[in-house]
């Protein structure tokens, strides 16, 4: 079971082998703190990210790894150490191509919880397919972005791309 931490955003799981994969995600204090619902779905994606992914830095023999994520005008960075803290590298994503697509799947998620509360079962299930395919489309922008950097598989994309999602959400 992941440990956090009472100051920051910190989750880290144990991780015995040297495989490609996060064993610690930190949300650093530039991403700033929000609603408690907020928080908590952010506590949400994280802990699914740790507890199943595939991370390899191109280029590195191996981890586990260590993520910091902040933002720097607008930006996100990608901070990476090795478990016992050795530098591994940094990466920054411009968070732009995203913006429309955040968007899009905030407002399908929207229309997605009002339908639970009085459609039809095969309409809540047409807007789920929807609201899953925006969400792909998400995770496979994230993985063509990280290409040449940090190889992740698409399961991985889409944990990074759920937390993306909840760095903008604001409650």
């Amino acid at each position: 079971m992941p440990s956090r931490s009472p100051s920051a955003l910190i989750w880290k799981v144990d991780v015995s082998d040297d495989s490609f994969r996060l064993c610690e995600v930190v949300l650093d204090d530039s991403i700033g703190r929000s609603t408690p619902d907020v928080e908590h779905e952010r506590a949400v994606a994280i802990f699914d990210l740790i507890e199943e992914n595939s991370f390899r830095p191109l280029g590195h023999a191996g981890g586990p790894y260590r993520l910091n994520i902040s933002l720097m005008d607008s930006k996100l960075v990608f901070s990476i150490k090795h478990e016992d803290g050795s530098e591994v590298g940094a990466h920054i994503l411009s968070l732009t191509p995203f913006r429309r697509i955040v968007k899009d799947y905030f407002m399908i998620c929207e229309s997605y919880y009002e339908a639970i509360r009085s459609a039809s079962p095969s309409r809540i299930e047409a807007i789920d397919m929807g609201r899953r395919g925006i969400h792909n489309e998400g995770s496979q922008a994230l993985k063509e972005r990280l290409a040449g950097k940090i190889d992740v598989d698409f399961d991985t994309a889409r944990r990074l791309f759920t937390l993306v999602c909840v760095l903008y959400w604001r409650g």
